[in-house]
């Protein structure tokens, strides 16, 4: 799968767009809409956390950074109390780090912006909406012609690869 971007101008042209995406079987869990803060978007599928902020990377490095404390608490724990004492509890100690760190990782992730989507943020805020569609690969030139073929004022930005699971 991968990710497609595109501007909009306006809320119209998003409806158009969107009914167009579904006629041609993409489910709305597959296509995600950016807006400014007050935009009623009226049936149309809004963005979901893990798309507006870095929450599922930030969870990510939170895992990997308490992971990694945890084993080097552990090997701490095995220099002094020896293995015997400490061999059982090391497991633990770092399933307890990665877990921890995971959640503070997330949570710190869910107050900032989605850092691949900041170039947007200006266009957005302009009054601009910002379509994300996951399709497959070869549809995305046969998806991006249909867009535009109707709505030339659509601005594809980029396609990226996914990165499983993001909804």
């Amino acid at each position: 799968m991968r990710r497609i971007y595109f501007l909009v101008p306006s809320l119209e042209i998003t409806h158009k767009i969107v009914e167009e995406l579904r006629a041609e079987g993409i489910e709305d869990r597959h296509i995600h809409i950016l807006a400014k803060r007050n935009t009623p978007l009226e049936g149309l599928p809004e963005a979901g956390v893990s798309i507006k902020t870095d929450f599922l990377p930030a969870a990510e490095r939170g895992v990997a950074l308490g992971g990694t404390t945890g084993l080097l608490a552990g090997l701490v724990g095995l220099r002094f109390a020896g293995f015997a004492i400490a061999g059982g509890p090391l497991l633990g100690i770092i399933m307890a780090g990665a877990t921890i760190g995971s959640l503070m990782g997330g949570l710190a992730g869910m107050n900032s912006g989605n850092s691949r989507l900041r170039q947007f943020e200006q266009a957005i805020e302009q009054g601009e909406l910002l379509v994300l569609v996951d399709i497959s690969r070869e549809r995305i030139g046969d998806i991006s012609k249909l867009i535009t073929k109707h709505h030339p004022e659509a601005e594809f930005e980029g396609i990226e690869p996914m990165l499983p699971p993001s909804y």
